[in-house]
């Protein structure tokens, strides 16, 4: 899971003498920042702030730019918290419940007493099955048969815990922390397809910010989709954190003013929800490529993100999606839902063959929880439990 470093005072914010061409909503209510923890030189190493592989619910240090030093008379615990490696254990059941559907078929083939020509060919089908793609299949069977020849494994399933070696090793370049605090603000743009959990995936990321401490601002510029603005309205007030909004406005212009406006109140994090598009919609897509100039406008180093989420569930066509965003947006990362209960979880295996695009954090579930930072070797191995 994931947790912040403790996050430096921030200078006074400049007065907004500008007021951006869609104020602030006047109901949307402003967090009081929680004081971050006292942070050691051991858990709060210099530079810019990281998401860590901790529980969500961890009380621990907020991210920052550079750590403050810890005053002397602090206590420093003795021993770590056992609630993390609780919270962890069940993170890691969870993982393991939602991905039962792609890893049976998979693991079932390890059940014989031979390792031979059938096996790899069973091998071949499951993986294919699970959305895996056809480079990185053939890219696991080579380099698993490498791997068995080098270790002279005679045992089904010692073959079973090499291939979680060999998925590890492909899944690897996926493994990469979202960065937050290098810019001031940093600007995140989402973009996705509608149903795949955008919205949802952005209020839950909201709510882990603010509760750190980090102010965040919410631009509501999915103005097309009915109720997108007021789905984004209830995740801005259960958090406490202002929204940019217009009913019915251009996209690009709501975005606009969020980025302007969070660099006047010095906000930590700009959020944008960008309206649902399909890649086929060429008009549509070409729609977000004007959000993101038009931000571009109002901070030359924006966007600093630029997510995609992604439903688990649609395997190659999540691929499809990813590279048609990608060549129309040049994506930084992604956020992988609803791998709950799917059987094509090995799609991310394709993923990191042809676009291996960071995945910043897969979702098993609605609750808040079931967002998590991805781990190549934790996904690897309750893939094949």
């Amino acid at each position: 899971m994931f947790s912040f470093f403790k996050k430096k005072p921030l200078p006074p914010s400049a007065p907004d003498t500008t007021q951006p061409a869609s104020a602030l909503a006047p109901e949307a209510s402003v967090a009081t920042p929680t004081p971050p923890s006292t942070a050691t030189e051991e858990s709060a190493p210099a530079g810019v702030l990281g998401w860590l592989r901790k529980p969500f619910a961890a009380k621990v240090p907020a991210p920052v730019l550079a750590p403050e030093p810890a005053p002397e008379a602090a206590p420093q615990p003795s021993a770590p918290e056992p609630l993390p490696e609780r919270e962890r254990k069940g993170w890691l059941d969870k993982l393991k419940a939602g991905l039962r559907k792609t890893g049976s078929s998979i693991a079932s083939v390890f059940t014989g007493t031979q390792i031979d020509d059938a096996l790899y060919e069973e091998l071949e089908e499951a993986l294919l099955m699970a959305d895996t793609g056809v480079k990185a299949t053939q890219w696991l069977l080579d380099d698993l048969k490498r791997r068995v020849k080098e270790s002279k494994t005679t045992d089904p399933a010692g073959v079973k815990g090499l291939l979680a070696d060999a998925l590890t090793e492909l899944l690897r370049p996926l493994e990469k922390p979202l960065v937050i605090g290098q810019h001031t603000p940093t600007v995140i743009m989402v973009a996705g397809v509608n149903g795949a959990g955008k919205t949802t995936s952005i209020g839950k990321l909201t709510k882990h910010l603010a509760h750190e401490g980090a102010s965040v601002l919410l631009a509501a510029a999915d103005t097309f989709r009915a109720a997108a603005r007021e789905q984004l309205g209830v995740w801005a007030d259960r958090n406490l954190v202002e929204i940019v909004s217009q009913e019915g406005g251009d996209p690009a212009a709501v975005s606009f003013d969020a980025v302007t406006a969070g660099r006047a109140r010095g906000k930590d994090v700009v959020l944008v929800d960008t309206a649902g598009r399909l890649p086929t919609q060429l008009h549509l897509m070409e729609e977000l490529r004007k959000i993101k100039r038009v931000v571009t406008k109002a901070d030359a180093s924006a966007p600093h993100e630029v997510l995609l989420v992604i439903d688990g569930n649609t395997g190659q066509n999540a691929l499809a999606q990813v590279r048609a965003f990608d060549d129309a947006l040049g994506l930084t990362g992604l956020v992988v839902t609803k791998l709950d209960g799917t059987a094509k979880g090995g799609v991310l295996a394709a993923i990191a063959q042809e676009r291996p695009i960071p995945v910043y954090f897969i979702g098993v579930g609605e609750k808040l929880e079931d967002l998590e930072t991805f781990s190549a070797r934790e996904f690897a191995q309750a893939l094949l439990s």
